[in-house]
């Protein structure tokens, strides 16, 4: 099996998880998505319903994600490469 590229796995699952907190708080202002907008603001500091709350969480979240694809395409590296799973 081939090994998954880090740094790319990394910053598109940082991307996509930092476009779904923006759009989440774009639609809170509409009165959608307020309980997730809610919940994920009291983990991402000044994550908030409005524009400039959708920026704040986005940029959380793109972080937050790339550490997250990081660890995931590390633990798959590790398993994939022969003799990395213990049958």
């Amino acid at each position: 099996m081939s090994k998954l590229n880090l740094k790319a796995l990394a910053i598109a699952i940082g991307a996509a998880w930092s476009l779904c907190v923006f759009l989440a708080g774009l639609a809170a202002s509409f009165g959608w998505c307020s309980g997730f907008v809610e919940v994920v603001g009291s983990i991402y500091i000044g994550y908030k319903p409005g524009l400039l709350g959708a920026v704040v969480g986005a940029a959380w979240a793109f972080f937050d994600g790339a550490i997250f694809g990081l660890i995931i395409g590390l633990v798959y590296n590790r398993f994939s490469r022969p003799g990395g799973d213990s049958n």
